[in-house]
């Protein structure tokens, strides 16, 4: 549908877990628009990844893009249903304003976000923004990551700090945007837990439901003019899925699914 004018813009590819926070921030601070961009197609991604670490890594981390989705297609019912019982929405409200564009890297998310005269943005699960479309953006541009920043950026934050021995950095950042992966500064994190459970499949979702404050927050101090950028002395790396072999082994020897 078409959108009126909104203070806040949340730019996605869609998701559960997405819904959660978009619903928190509409709860909090009103007015609310989704931008939502066509997802980018898994074949591209593999060729571009294969580029970067080779077929073998590539072949490995697909067979867990696999093995994961067939398994999430049975648990995410059950997902669902505990954060509903939770008072948690993982559905787009019947009045979401939603404006749909192809990719979010590209000329028409700027275009969006001046016709919807919109003070902040937020990117949550959608395409990585070039420094071209940066540039073209009328107002700051924050990202959510399912992970604890700079130590544990790109893919599946959550699952390398219990695959690493780093449960203490279980948790989710909202930053800054630039031009690299997950590099810019940070203005909220979060740390937490799994519960009994958890796996690969559903981290996401365990996330989103603990990030709600931190994603208000950061919006809300950026309306407000009062963002205190920050950073951190952690180490920095960037992580990809794990391979399937990679994946089994820390199930069976770490309980890390």
């Amino acid at each position: 549908m078409s959108a009126k004018q909104s203070r806040i813009a949340v730019v996605t590819a869609g998701g559960p877990h997405v819904w959660v926070i978009v619903n928190a921030l509409r709860d909090r601070l009103g007015d609310v628009t989704v931008i939502l961009e066509e997802p980018e197609s898994k074949k591209r991604l593999l060729l571009r990844r294969a580029r970067k670490l080779g077929w073998i890594e590539v072949a490995g981390q697909l067979g867990t893009m696999v093995f994961t989705r067939l398994r999430k297609l049975v648990l995410s019912g059950r997902d669902r249903a505990a954060l509903t019982s939770r008072g948690m929405n993982t559905e787009p409200r019947d009045d979401q304003p939603i404006v749909n564009i192809a990719s979010a890297d590209s000329p028409d998310l700027a275009d969006a976000v001046k016709k919807l005269g919109a003070e902040v943005v937020l990117l949550a699960g959608c395409r990585m923004l070039s420094q071209r479309t940066l540039d073209q953006m009328p107002c700051p541009v924050l990202n959510y990551h399912a992970g604890i920043n700079p130590a544990y950026r790109g893919m599946n934050g959550a699952y390398w700090a219990l695959a690493t021995g780093d449960a203490g950095n279980f948790g989710a950042t909202v930053h800054l945007v630039d031009a690299g992966v997950d590099t810019g500064d940070i203005l909220h994190q979060v740390r937490g837990a799994p519960e009994p459970g958890d796996n690969l499949t559903n981290y996401a979702m365990r996330l989103a439901a603990m990030s709600r404050d931190i994603c208000t927050q950061a919006v809300e101090d950026v309306l407000e003019g009062r963002a205190k950028p920050t950073m951190s002395n952690l180490p920095s790396k960037q992580w990809y899925h794990p391979t399937v072999w990679f994946y089994v082994w820390t199930g069976l020897t770490r309980g890390v699914w």
